[in-house]
């Protein structure tokens, strides 16, 4: 690592089912620098996922114990005991390796990211084009009961009010178009 790496944070944001993930997945395969951070949280292991790749598993007590200590850059309760956030250790680790960070995170948490690193942080909200097709997708991933969607659907509303903090706001109704558009905005802020 240079000695005048200055590591800069890009957090991506958007309801579940907006399609910030595949954007983000996007992003880390155009060779800028980018390194994945790996939120922790208190949820169960779905299906396919992988403890220490896709999230890191925390008990409930171990999340707030956590929290106690002070070692998220940010989290939140998104859901009565469902606690997500960033580590401050993974932040250092991927720093110091000499690559930016890039988070796919909740609204409430890219927000706090973006008021603890306000200068080094660009913050993108992903927008569905409506909440009917944000509904449509979330059904056809068929990964949720239809009463976590309708939770999901109203937490998304709310979510969508958020829109106008963050730094840029695109609209994704057309994946490939809302991918390079962010491709763009990334690799003019990483150039600044």
């Amino acid at each position: 690592m240079s000695d005048n790496f200055s590591g800069k944070l890009i957090v991506l944001s958007a309801p579940s089912g907006a399609g910030k993930t595949t954007i983000v997945h996007h992003l880390l395969h155009q060779n800028m620098g980018l390194e994945f951070s790996i939120s922790a949280c208190s949820r169960s292991k779905r299906e396919n996922e992988i403890d220490g790749k896709d999230y890191y598993f925390l008990s409930i007590e171990d999340f707030k114990e956590k929290i106690k200590n002070n070692e998220f850059v940010e989290w939140e309760e998104v859901y009565p005991d469902h606690f997500y956030g960033t580590l401050r250790t993974e932040v250092e680790k991927i720093w110091n390796s000499g690559h930016h960070v890039i988070f796919d995170v909740d609204v409430v948490g890219g927000l706090n990211i973006k008021q603890s690193y306000p200068k080094k942080t660009l913050a993108m909200f992903i927008q569905p084009p409506s909440i009917e097709e944000l509904k449509k997708r979330l059904l056809n991933r068929s990964t949720d009961t239809l009463k976590n969607i309708e939770k999901r659907v109203s937490k998304a509303e709310k979510e969508i009010s958020f829109a106008e903090q963050f730094d840029i706001i695109i609209v994704n109704d057309n994946l490939d178009d809302a991918s390079e558009k962010a491709e763009n905005e990334v690799r003019g802020f990483l150039e600044s």
